[in-house]
């Protein structure tokens, strides 16, 4: 009878405790993050085509745009990151056509997850390049979510490669 008994209470501990592991949240209030919900992205937007998939190979593309890189989990842009899209905004200047702006994550975190942060860093990017005066009706966003990797060694600056936006021209 007691052996029943302790295998009754052992056998509730598990299914009361599950998988001790929950989801990241984007939404973290203690993040740099500059909006909090994926919901309120608007705009011109493109859903992710692996078939398409394909980006840079470092730092830029063959367009002369640099690519901005983020820090795991987050889609905050750093001061150094912001210099970059200083230098972005003079190059999209010299362009007519539209701009776009492709979020790439590394592979940690779900599918779902990996494109909505995808799709958060391309619009933190897209938001700061209206702020210096890009037009935001000619930036398209696109998250690839960890489809489009550059690197693919299980190292840290490995990861730290994919977690990134790359622009482009669109043609």
């Amino acid at each position: 009878m007691k052996n029943i008994l302790w295998i009754a209470v052992g056998s509730a501990v598990l299914l009361l405790s599950g998988c001790g592991q929950t989801a990241p949240t984007l939404g973290d209030s203690g993040a740099k993050n500059n909006f909090t919900d994926a919901t309120e992205i608007t705009g011109d937007t493109v859903t992710v085509n692996e078939s398409g998939a394909g980006g840079s190979l470092g730092n830029s593309s063959a367009d002369g745009f640099t690519s901005v890189y983020f820090a795991f989990g987050d889609y905050g842009i750093s001061g150094a990151m912001q210099k970059k899209i200083s230098a972005d905004v003079s190059r999209a200047a010299q362009s007519s056509g539209k701009i776009k702006i492709e979020g790439n994550c590394d592979e940690f975190g779900t599918d779902e997850y990996n494109y909505a942060l995808g799709l958060k860093r391309a619009k933190a990017v897209k938001d700061a390049m209206a702020a210096e005066g890009v037009d935001s009706n000619r930036m398209i966003i696109v998250s690839y979510g960890e489809s489009n990797p550059v690197c693919s060694a299980p190292t840290d600056s490995c990861y730290a490669r994919n977690r990134r936006v790359d622009l482009r021209l669109a043609r």
